[in-house]
């Protein structure tokens, strides 16, 4: 096998630099999309949950792409063409996302729509970044792979900085609050901007890498000229398991701490810093009501397939317009006020802009009617246009007032039951409305703009350190250190909670929490690599390599389904709402545990290794 040649700083930079389009679309997602949830209506106490399927399906796909980009050989390359297919999925999706909560869907309905979009967007950037990662396997001697995975580093950062600032900076053109249940145009056009340097830096990509052909890839790393598919791929992958050097285990075991802690700051961070720095208002949301001891939660029916209560919104039986009895799926009021989308009364700074059984049109206004079709109608009220009351009224503090239990008899409804709250006894009927954070106000767009900034804060702070890291010569004592530091400001958002006046802006103290965080990440994203690819050969790296992305996506899985419930097990805050930030400091003592666990990794060389093998 022949020695790697070294390699000019722009060829190095050319293998990474397609990585910055990449991170855009990963930094917009890990700041925005659980305020994305939050916004449409998701609870605090699911937002975790959101989070499990995208890294499920990293868990399940990426072993698979990185077993068979070593098989791959065609015209494009081996690395290549699983690029090209990741970022076109991921462009397509940041499209789409965004608008979940704009497309006359229920709230349940757009955060399923929007939970599929995040599980494709997960893996298209997965797949996306994981060739880059190979590229540096595949070209780049032992010698400069600690310089080449810091350029990766820097590239990766540079792009988080752009996406994580995206949104502040569009806020100085665009509106950042939209109407209830939509996402502000701020955020939307963040990803079409993502999306589109994505495409440009693929397109410079396939232009300046081209990748060795089969028998040079065989001289330099030391792998068959062609390699068969001998065998079930999923057997393979299970002996590629069984033959992994030790520091392959090790370094997932550091691996585990560090992206649970993360992922707890992405599904977290915008709600712990609305409550925590921004003293975002709270509202009231409905969560059930409770008749004769038998509870109907928000997805429960009350009768003949009709819900009460869908995900804290009221839902309606139908409009009548000047006696014409309709069942739209959007209404659009005299003002151009949207008060109707997909079934259900539409919100405004978590208030009800029209309730049940209320007159929302009289003579001379205009109203327009969209059925599920899209087909619209536009209607000059004679006489008056007002929803039908067959389910439920509520208070305009958004606590249910008046149950109604209505009945389909030969296609006519029926009240079967109507309770007055305030005068029916408590044992027999109540209703359960849960405090949250009100997504629809500036202070909880302000701070979801903030979010982002602080996001950057990190990405340049990880910036500085990954110039920082390559000086290490003990690479287990910077690695050590960074997890150090990072815990650190993680922990620090706890005390952290003023703010300070700079050049006409309120900045929260916490952007020395989030500097001190990218620390922590720089290493992350760096040190894991260049330990575990010196470790290796090159005939099963790019298998190694997806084998090895489980161990980022294993501890987000289980973050997610435990996420929920410890947050249940923390005090809520003085107007009940849960206290989110316990859920950053949590992260930071993961950290921790994750730079002790770094000291039991011992590095190897792949080549050594190999050597030693052949005698």
């Amino acid at each position: 096998m022949l020695n790697k040649p070294d390699l000019s700083f722009w060829k190095l930079w050319n293998l990474s630099f397609g990585f910055f389009g990449v991170q855009i679309a990963y930094a917009l997602q890990s700041s925005q999309v659980s305020r994305i949830f939050s916004t449409i209506g998701a609870d605090p106490h699911q937002l975790s949950y959101f989070w499990i399927l995208p890294p499920l399906m990293g868990f399940l796909v990426q072993p698979i792409i990185g077993s068979a980009s070593d098989r791959t050989w065609n015209r494009f390359g081996r690395r290549l063409p699983y690029l090209i297919v990741g970022a076109l999925v991921a462009i397509i999706v940041m499209c789409f996302l965004p608008n979940a909560g704009s497309l006359g869907l229920t709230v349940s309905m757009a955060i399923f729509f929007g939970l599929f979009c995040l599980m494709l967007l997960d893996t298209s950037i997965n797949m996306a970044m994981q060739p880059f990662k190979m590229l540096v396997g595949d070209f780049v001697n032992e010698k400069q792979k600690g310089t080449a995975y810091a350029i990766q580093s820097f590239l990766c950062n540079a792009g988080s900085f752009v996406g994580y600032l995206a949104p502040f900076i569009l806020a100085l053109f665009l509106s950042k609050t939209a109407p209830e249940g939509e996402v502000p145009p701020t955020v939307t056009f963040a990803f079409y901007l993502g999306a589109a340097i994505l495409l440009l830096c693929v397109i410079y990509t396939f232009w300046k890498v081209k990748e060795m052909p089969p028998k040079e890839y065989a001289l330099y790393n030391g792998a068959p000229e062609k390699q068969e598919n001998t065998g079930n791929m999923f057997k393979q992958m299970l002996g590629a398991l069984k033959t992994a050097p030790k520091v392959f285990w090790t370094i997932g075991l550091v691996q585990f701490f560090c992206w649970s802690g993360f992922l707890f700051l992405w599904t977290y961070s915008t709600d712990a810093i609305a409550g925590h720095i921004f003293d975002a208002p709270v509202v009231d949301k409905v969560t059930g009501v409770s008749i004769d001891g038998k509870t109907y939660s928000d997805k429960y029916l009350f009768a003949d397939d009709n819900l009460v209560i869908d995900d804290g919104r009221l839902t309606i039986k139908e409009i009548v317009i000047d006696g014409q009895a309709m069942t739209p799926n959007i209404v659009v009021n005299n003002a151009g006020d949207t008060i109707i989308r997909g079934g259900q009364i539409v919100y405004a700074n978590g208030v009800p802009t029209v309730k049940p059984g209320e007159t929302f049109a009289v003579a001379g206004d205009k109203v327009v009617v969209s059925n599920a079709d899209a087909a619209q109608s536009e209607f000059v009220i004679e006489n008056e246009a007002r929803t039908v009351t067959t389910l439920s009224t509520i208070t305009a503090d958004n606590k249910l007032m008046t149950a109604h239990i209505a009945v389909n008899k030969n296609g006519t409804w029926e009240t079967e039951q109507v309770a007055e709250l305030p005068a029916a006894s408590a044992a027999e009927i109540k209703a359960e409305v849960a405090p949250v954070l009100n997504a629809q106000s500036v202070e909880y767009q302000d701070a979801g703009d903030w979010n982002g900034v602080l996001f950057a804060i990190q990405a340049v702070f990880a910036l500085i350190w990954a110039s920082v890291l390559p000086k290490f010569k003990n690479r287990r004592l910077g690695y050590s250190i960074s997890l150090f530091i990072g815990a650190f400001g993680f922990i620090s958002v706890w005390f952290f909670k003023s703010k300070f006046a700079l050049f006409g802006y309120e900045i929260p103290l916490a952007s020395l929490s989030y500097g001190l965080m990218g620390c922590g990440w720089a290493a992350m994203l760096a040190m894991p690599f260049t330990i575990l690819t010196n470790a290796l050969s090159g005939q099963n790296i790019g298998t190694y390599l997806g084998l090895f992305n489980c161990t980022i996506c294993l501890p987000q899985i289980i973050a997610g389904i435990l996420g929920g419930l410890i947050l249940g097990l923390f005090p809520e805050s003085a107007n009940g709402t849960p206290q989110t930030v316990f859920m950053v400091v949590l992260a930071g003592v993961l950290m921790l545990i994750g730079a002790i666990a770094v000291w039991i990794i011992k590095e190897t060389s792949g080549s050594a290794q190999q050597q030693a093998k052949a005698e």
